[in-house]
């Protein structure tokens, strides 16, 4: 196939996705949840690689019992209008069921427009399936980039967390984008912890927490966010 061809399967395929999606989850059933939000943080850092400084983190999404369907973005505010820069942009899609039992099963494409990327360019996309399975305090989740160009191709992250009281135990490794090499290595190792300030007796904003270390590239990041 030619390169415009494949791009024309692309958008067909993405077109696709977006009809299924919405014709077969979006029925009248009980417990449907449509909810919306914005995260602020100091450094958006990602599986233990920083990618903008304070970042704007908007998302909406679609819930139904174990089912969910959203939107989520990062807005790097570390560029300018004003001189032709943008601050780091990304964009993604994602759905996945979660069952009662502790595993969770979804896809996520990521994108990354740039400028002036449309969103039907396969080079600014990677789809990733998401595996994860949670029982009692202990977490461990597997990604497998799948398709698309945006990222090494066949990428894989996994990760171990512990609940240990108001603390969160993480350790994580990665191939392909993940590392600085495109070898396999422990790229996120880190703390985190949460709590709530209290504005007004009707008013609490959520705050939370990380310090985090990459090893690979002995990098360290101290991260906060809020949600609003």
């Amino acid at each position: 196939m030619t390169k415009n061809t494949n791009n024309k399967f692309f958008k067909y395929l993405l077109t696709g996705l977006f009809v299924v999606l919405f014709s077969i989850q979006f029925k009248p059933v009980q417990a449907q949840e449509l909810d919306t939000g914005v995260d602020l943080y100091s450094t958006y850092v990602w599986r233990g690689v920083a990618y903008s400084g304070p970042s704007i983190q908007p998302y909406v999404e679609f819930s139904s019992g174990g089912f969910a369907l959203g939107a989520w973005g990062s807005q790097g505010i570390d560029g300018s209008v004003a001189d032709g820069t943008v601050g780091f942009q990304e964009m993604d899609l994602y759905t996945g069921y979660t069952f009662d039992f502790g595993l969770s099963l979804g896809v996520t494409d990521y994108w990354y427009p740039g400028a002036t990327t449309p969103f039907f360019e396969e080079d600014s996309h990677a789809f990733e399936l998401n595996g994860g399975y949670t029982v009692g305090d202990l977490s461990l989740s597997a990604n497998y980039i799948f398709a698309g160009g945006g990222s090494a191709g066949d990428d894989v992250y996994f990760e171990l967390g512990y609940s240990a009281g108001g603390a969160d135990l993480f350790v994580g490794g990665g191939d392909g984008w993940h590392s600085s090499d495109g070898e396999f290595d422990i790229v996120n190792v880190g703390i985190g912890t949460s709590k709530d300030i209290e504005v007004t007796e009707s008013l609490t904003i959520p705050l939370n927490g990380s310090v985090i270390l990459n090893p690979d590239t002995e990098q360290l990041y101290i991260v906060v966010g809020v949600s609003l």
